[in-house]
């Protein structure tokens, strides 16, 4: 028990050094009740930028597309702009969707990240069931172009994100993650030629994978689909990309946690005893042991090494003992906890595509509330926090240029309508 207390607050420590987005302290609280119709006004403005970055989607030049999705992404995470999203959820969708199919990897990548966060939004529902039904098919053919890994990364994201908001199914979400699999073990045929992923595409690949798996019932699973994976995951902690060894090392836990072995694991003829399961499991106890204790060697950084040390420290705990890792998140002045692989694996998740976004939606989106059971005591008290004033006001913001932008532009309007007055009134003398 003590070693478990140690992981604690290991875990703690190690996920409150990483937030640096907590907004809601007692000053940024009294600063935003200060702010009063300054507030309403900003977000007046917001979803006019809105408007303004949806239409510029319509753009011959990418560039001006890829700028107009930064601010559209910015918005986002800054706020949840649901009267936007009522009003204008069709054809932000099918403009993003536009973008995955025809843009440049950039784009692509932007494009899904926007898609991603709309479903977020939305939450569970109609909306989302309908973001996953447009969006599989191009996102499927986006992913067979092989192209840049960034793009193919945010596109394994983007799949996991709108499956998992809006898959309501077992088949469907089997059907996303059967989509991943393929990008790094796809199906052979005379069209296709084998391609070796790079260590961020298989990265990503298990990462979202993981993910979805974290959705699904043992039982629900086929097993004629996953068989193999156990051995494969089992492989990859051998490779030299320590990232790939962590993700390959969560998936295995997450698999140990949900039980059903026999489903992730090939077995030959009718031997289906307890004693081929004991044996993988043997083996992979012992790569775990040896990436616990690495003394380097195989990677790069020293952070790198240590992060990956904690985590088989807690899956060797965890296959040896029964402990899932405890750790502990403050979101402003609260604590999200995770006592199990499944919740672990979720919120890192949504923490890294969540980025900037994270603690405004975990605050205020329903949706992460219930998935996880998080009630916010301190709801921010005004419409704008202090994230997005700083967002707002930075010079450098995406969100910030765009505003301005707008405003130029409802001057040059105003003044071409005054000057329309004024030649008017001259032609009447």
């Amino acid at each position: 028990m003590g070693k478990q207390r140690r992981n604690q607050r290991k875990n703690a420590a190690m996920l409150d050094s990483d937030d640096t987005d907590s907004v809601s302290s007692s000053s940024t609280i009294r600063s935003d009740q200060m702010l009063g119709n300054g507030g309403e006004e900003v977000q007046i403005d917001k979803e006019s930028v809105l408007d303004q970055s949806l239409d510029a989607l319509y753009e011959k030049r990418g560039s001006t597309r890829e700028n107009a999705l930064v601010t559209i992404i910015e918005a986002f995470n800054s706020s949840l702009p649901h009267e936007f999203v009522e009003k204008k959820f069709a054809t932000m969708l099918h403009q993003c969707l536009n973008s995955v199919k025809k843009g440049s990897a950039k784009e692509v990548a932007l494009a899904s990240h926007a898609i991603g966060l709309l479903a977020l939004t939305v939450g569970s529902g109609k909306k989302a069931q309908e973001i996953l039904e447009e969006s599989v098919s191009p996102i499927s053919e986006a992913l067979k172009s092989r192209s840049e890994s960034s793009k193919i990364a945010s596109l394994l994201d983007c799949l996991a994100v709108i499956t998992f908001v809006g898959g309501n199914e077992p088949e469907e979400t089997d059907k996303c993650m059967q989509i991943m699999w393929q990008v790094v073990h796809p199906k052979l045929g005379p069209n296709v030629v084998a391609t070796k992923p790079s260590p961020p595409v298989i990265t990503a690949m298990v990462s979202a994978w993981s993910f979805l798996l974290t959705t699904m019932d043992g039982w629900t699973l086929d097993p004629k689909t996953w068989q193999g994976s156990i051995s494969y995951f089992s492989t990859l902690l051998e490779k030299d990309d320590r990232s790939i060894r962590i993700a390959a090392g969560e998936a295995l836990a997450l698999i140990f946690e949900i039980g059903n072995l026999e489903k992730f694991s090939i077995q030959e003829g009718n031997n289906k005893d307890v004693t081929y399961i004991q044996g993988l499991r043997a083996k992979v106890l012992n790569q775990v042991k040896n990436l616990s204790v690495e003394a380097g060697g195989k990677g790069l950084t020293k952070k790198d090494l240590n992060n990956q040390r904690n985590t088989f420290r807690d899956i060797l705990e965890f296959l040896e003992d029964g402990y899932s890792p405890e750790t502990s998140l403050k979101i402003g002045g609260d604590s999200l906890t995770t006592t199990t692989w499944c919740q672990l694996i979720q919120l890192n998740f949504l923490k890294r595509f969540l980025r900037g976004g994270f603690i405004k939606h975990m605050q205020e989106n329903e949706f992460l509330h219930d998935v996880f059971d998080f009630t916010p005591k301190k709801k921010l008290i005004s419409g704008v926090s202090g994230t997005e004033k700083r967002m707002y006001k930075s010079p450098n913001s995406a969100l910030n240029k765009a505003r301005t932008q707008y405003l130029n532009k409802q001057r040059m309007l105003s003044q071409d309508k005054n000057a329309g007055h004024y030649a008017s009134g001259f032609d009447e003398e």
